[in-house]
This record gives structure tokens, C-alpha cells and sequence, in this order.
């Protein structure tokens, strides 16, 4: 598992923003206006796998894609309001869609706190994509992932056209996390530093896999402290904000890292990368969605890994992020339920 971590981590680093494309690709941007999706889009735009950039919020989306349609690369922006039916125009023909949609997280809240603006943005959206681009891979990055991942798994399924597939919860700023704060640690280069993460995207469900990266050695309370960090790293950026709001820079590059990988391997390249998704590895404890290794592929997730080895004190933080974990999944089957 270590040597897969790090081929991988060395996969993503070489073709990250690479300036040659196979194939061309229209990507969209639900949420464009807002702190994530400006440089989201942004760097979507330095992505020359995307060639067709399409940006919708129900304001300041044409303003954004005027922006960054003045960088000099050979892609198109279009912005979109509601008006004129600009969310059918956004999704029509597009391959990928990202949607970073919905209210920041402010001090003093949980990414459940958010649920009940968030659940009903991401539910809509997850409607108008299902409608107009229901073979689309569908990059949630929304909080509270853990439910809103669910929430558009339950509306396609209603819809008929679920594919669990194309359907991935982005958990990449806790795996760029663990790399920094551990590179921290031990005074090194973050970039040469792949840590697993895996379980879900809020709290104790984060589970930085140290046994399996460069430094199985960290012990102890230095061990503690820097598992408590990455589990609660968005915390420092709330706070740290004072009320201004949550990670926005640092979400867009996880996104755009995302994406990235997932573009490359829509051409056929190898990508392996930690993402939630509908998974089998404990899907009989009731718990239908979780974040591993996942292989990327033109299908989508192609292959869902095993955790592998793990020491005794990350089965025990397995244990633990699997009993929020299946109360926040059931809680966005339950939302759409209630509010089809």
C-alpha cells in the first residue's frame, strides 16, 4: 500500500495542469460566483484537458467567466444566471460537473450545521444535471460531503439514471492536508509526502492512514496532535477567517486536483486517488458510501481498493468514523425522501 500511495502521488503530480490534451472536454461549474468557485474556475480555465468552460450561479456567473476568459488559454467561458434557462445551457453537453454550491461553514459550525441550506441547493442542482447530463461525472465538493454525496445518488435514482460510477464525493483537501501537516512534522517536502486518507470528509471520519505513509514511526501524542489536525484542519481556516468564511483557496486546488486526475484518466491515463464513493467495503454494516484508494478509469471509478493493513489505533479511528458515517449518509437518504 505504501508503494501504491506514493506511484500514485507521483502519477497525479506529473500530469497535474499538464499543457497537452488528448481530448477535449466541457467541465461545469455549479456555485461559480461563490469563494470556492472563483478560483475553482480559475484554475479549471489553466487546465488545458478543459476546453469548454461553463460557469453557473444565480448571480455574478457571467462576471467570473468574463474574468477568467482574459487568461490566455485555449479554452472557451461562457457564465450563466437562471435567466433564459442558463442552468440547462451550463450542464448541456458537459462531461464533467463540479458543484461547489451552497453557504460556507462560519465559527461555531459543523458541517451539519450546513445541512439544511445545503441539502436542498445540491438536491435542485442534482435534478437539472440528472435532466441535461445524466452520463456527467459528478464531483460533489458541497458540505456536508458525507450527505450530499447520498442526497445525488438518492435524486438519480429516482430519476432513473444512477451510475455509482460517475458519482464521487471530493475528499482531496484532507489528503493535501495530511501531506502538508505531516511534511511539517518532519521537515520535508509536502510534495513528497502521500498519505492515504480515507472514510469520509468531516471530523472523525477522516482517517489519515500514517501506518502506510513515509513515516509509520510517528507516535504518541506528536501522532495525536497530527491526526486531531488533519481531521479538523478546516477549523483553523474558520476560525483563522474570523466570520469571513471557510477554506475556499485551498478546497479550489483539492477540486481542480480532483478533476484533473479524473480528466486524465477519461483519456485512458492510470489514476489512483482517495475519493467517496458508493463503496463495498462496508456497505453490510449498512454503511452504502465510503472513501479509499479508487482507480479512476473512462467508466469512472474503476476499481474501489481495500484499506489494507492498518495498526490498531486507525481500526479504532475506523470504528469510530464508520458510526458518524452511517448516521450522516442516512440523513441525506432520509432529506430526499421527505423533500423528493
Amino acid at each position: 500500500m505504501v508503494l501504491l500511495a506514493r506511484n500514485v502521488f507521483a502519477q497525479v503530480q506529473r500530469r497535474a495542469f499538464s499543457s497537452t490534451s488528448v481530448n477535449a472536454y466541457k467541465v461545469a461549474v455549479l456555485g461559480a460566483a461563490g469563494g470556492i468557485g472563483q478560483p475553482l474556475s480559475l484554475l479549471l480555465k489553466l487546465n488545458n484537458k478543459v476546453t469548454d468552460l461553463a460557469l453557473y450561479d444565480l448571480r455574478g456567473a457571467p462576471g467570473v467567466a468574463a474574468d477568467v476568459s482574459h487568461v490566455p488559454t485555449n479554452s472557451t467561458v461562457a457564465g450563466y444566471t437562471p435567466d433564459n434557462g442558463g442552468l440547462e445551457k451550463t450542464l448541456t453537453g458537459s462531461e464533467v460537473i463540479l458543484i461547489p454550491a451552497g453557504v460556507p461553514r462560519k465559527p461555531g459550525m459543523t458541517r451539519d450545521d450546513l445541512f439544511n441550506t445545503n441539502a436542498s441547493i445540491v438536491r435542485d442542482l442534482a435534478k437539472a444535471a440528472a435532466e441535461y447530463a445524466p452520463k456527467a461525472f459528478v464531483l460533489v465538493i458541497a458540505n456536508p460531503v458525507n450527505s450530499t454525496v447520498p442526497i445525488v445518488a438518492e435524486v438519480y435514482k429516482s430519476k432513473g439514471v444512477y451510475d455509482p460510477k460517475r458519482l464521487f464525493g471530493v475528499t482531496t483537501l484532507d489528503v493535501l492536508r495530511a501531506s502538508r501537516f505531516i511534511s511539517e512534522v518532519k521537515g520535508t517536502d509536502p510534495n513528497a509526502e502521500p498519505v492515504t486518507v480515507v472514510g469520509g470528509h468531516s471530523g472523525v471520519t477522516i482517517v489519515p492512514l500514517l501506518s502506510q505513509s513515509s513515516h509509520p514511526d510517528i507516535d504518541g501524542e506528536t501522532r495525536d496532535a497530527l491526526v486531531h489536525r488533519i481531521q479538523f484542519g478546516g477549523d483553523e481556516v474558520v476560525k483563522a477567517k474570523d466570520g469571513a468564511g471557510s477554506a475556499t483557496l485551498s478546497m479550489a486546488q483539492a477540486a481542480a486536483r480532483f478533476a484533473n486526475s479524473l480528466l486524465s484518466s477519461m483519456s485512458g491515463a492510470p489514476v489512483t486517488e482517495p475519493t467517496f464513493v458508493e463503496s463495498p467495503l462496508f456497505k453490510d454494516e449498512g454503511i452504502d458510501f465510503f472513501s479509499s484508494q479508487v482507480s479512476l478509469g473512462p467508466s469512472g471509478a474503476e476499481e474501489i481498493h481495500p484499506l489494507g493493513k492498518l495498526s490498531e489505533y486507525e481500526e479504532k479511528l475506523i470504528e469510530a468514523a464508520k458510526v458518524d458515517l452511517k448516521k450522516n449518509i442516512a440523513k441525506g437518504v432520509k432529506f430526499v425522501a421527505e423533500n423528493p
